[in-house]
């Protein structure tokens, strides 16, 4: 499997030691040129996802990106990755929920960011996802989902009740950082 992992921001090394580990032939995304490889899945990184968005529009990585998630590129995000994806924003203050320009918007969900805490907030516990049990979860200043937009939205993990882990169509997309943990 050839994954391509954005690397533009945000943690990016940690995406790429966890798909090596299961195997993958990997490859870092950071210009245009990288999007002309074979790539069988595109993995969305933690980071800041204000940044990352600015700089898929500074890097004409946008566009193209967005066009191969619409065609139905698999998808593996975690924590910013997720709200790159998300198709409202709710956080407080933000203007009508909607989504900054920079935001792909292919996933049905509203994701509130940071809504775990700050840095010093962040934690892990342990839960069930995908039918796992006792698995490790690794919340690092996480969104949350808030709503789910599609009944055909398929919950793979939650913490507190809400959704942390989702399946939909070609995207898979965590709250938590699954490559974080030596067991995921």
């Amino acid at each position: 499997m050839k994954v391509g992992v954005l690397a533009v921001q945000g943690a990016f090394a940690e995406m790429e030691a966890y798909w090596r580990a299961e195997g993958a032939d990997v490859f870092e995304i950071r210009q245009l040129a990288d999007l002309g490889r074979p790539v069988d899945l595109l993995a969305l990184p933690g980071g800041e996802s204000t940044v990352q968005g600015k700089l898929l529009k500074d890097l004409g990585l946008f566009d193209p990106i967005k066009k191969l998630i619409d065609g139905g590129l698999p998808v593996f995000a975690t924590c910013a990755g997720l709200i790159l994806l998300a198709e409202k924003i709710d956080d407080p203050g933000s203007r009508d929920g909607t989504r900054p320009e920079q935001w792909f918007g292919a996933l049905p969900v509203a994701v509130r960011r940071n809504a775990y805490g700050r840095q010093l907030g962040s934690f892990t516990t342990r839960g069930d996802f995908d039918g796992k049990h006792d698995f490790p979860m690794t919340f690092i200043r996480a969104p949350a989902i808030t709503d789910l937009l599609s009944p055909d939205i398929e919950v793979l993990s939650t913490f507190d009740g809400a959704p942390t882990a989702v399946r939909w169509r070609n995207i898979t997309a965590f709250t938590w950082h699954p490559e974080l943990n030596a067991t995921a």
